[in-house]
């Protein structure tokens, strides 16, 4: 029996780390892409423990990289059952305060990065008719938010871009896609965002000091759930794998299901909305 081949991007910490340890303990042989293989010590460590893991060099914002990748793969183990979309970065910044290069740099990562692996990986998917995409998006993805609205937008992008070839890719080649959208994640994340706003010069003082320090005070001590570990989230993840068909979008904490509940109560799977427009506009 063939192995279950998962290639999961930006593993060096967090979600990424805990998805390709998840992966791999569910019987998957995965592939653990980063940017910077010199970040690659918990990938280490985890094959040192016994688990079925390589390290693979993957930057999100070259085409080639990802290109060569996916050829290695492909050349060692002949197919990719799975490709989690999970490299990305935060941005808490007013659209007055960023500039240019600040907002194409998130959605050069956030958007064109999942863009460029699906790229990559969907002709050999849709040549073996099979295979799951999965890109980790967030709550923001669904709802906008204060002083997130560069994020968001990046987020909303992927969502819509995944949603649109669901309704052909799916029903036509049988490679199926997924969106997961997490709340707070108790990992680097949050932190590298804060570290990121100090080397700009920090948060600046001017008419939108109060919403800054309204929302950072709602941050504190959150205790109502928003947060989950990078292991709580990768298990609902391997979880849902397992369905004989995927939805096309998850919130992974009853926290993110209750924030985004306006948006997804009617379809909270978003299968209904998406096989409404299959039927409506390619009579399948």
């Amino acid at each position: 029996m063939e192995n279950k081949i998962a290639v999961v991007t930006g593993t060096s910490t967090g979600l990424g780390l805990g998805l390709s340890e998840a992966l791999a303990k569910d019987g998957w042989k995965v592939y653990a892409t980063m940017r910077n293989l010199d970040k690659g010590t918990p990938i280490t460590e985890l094959q040192e423990s016994g688990l079925n893991i390589e390290l693979l060099q993957l930057d999100v914002q070259s085409q080639d990289s990802i290109d060569r990748a996916v050829q290695t793969v492909i050349e060692k183990d002949g197919h990719i059952d799975l490709f989690i979309n999970n490299a990305g970065v935060g941005f808490i910044k007013t659209t007055e305060q960023s500039t240019e290069e600040e907002y194409q740099n998130v959605f050069d990562i956030n958007t064109f990065g999942p863009i460029r692996c699906t790229k990559a990986v969907l002709p050999y998917m849709r040549e073996r008719q099979q295979g799951r995409i999965v890109s980790i998006s967030s709550v923001g993805g669904l709802v906008g938010q204060p002083l997130n609205e560069i994020y968001c937008a990046s987020k909303f992008a992927i969502e819509g871009y995944y949603e649109s070839l669901a309704t052909y890719v799916t029903p036509y080649f049988g490679v199926e896609f997924m969106v997961v959208e997490p709340g707070g994640i108790t990992s680097e994340f949050a932190n590298t965002i804060l570290s990121d706003i100090d080397k700009s010069g920090g948060f600046q003082k001017d008419d939108y000091e109060q919403v800054l320090n309204d929302y950072m005070g709602q941050r504190t001590d959150r205790v109502d759930g928003i947060f989950q570990t990078p292991e709580e989230i990768a298990n609902v993840v391997v979880e849902q794998l397992k369905a004989e068909q995927l939805p096309l979008r998850i919130r992974t904490s009853k926290w993110s299901s209750d924030f985004t509940k306006y948006k997804t109560q009617a379809d909270p799977t978003g299968l209904l909305q998406t096989n409404f427009v299959v039927s409506s506009m390619l009579g399948k």
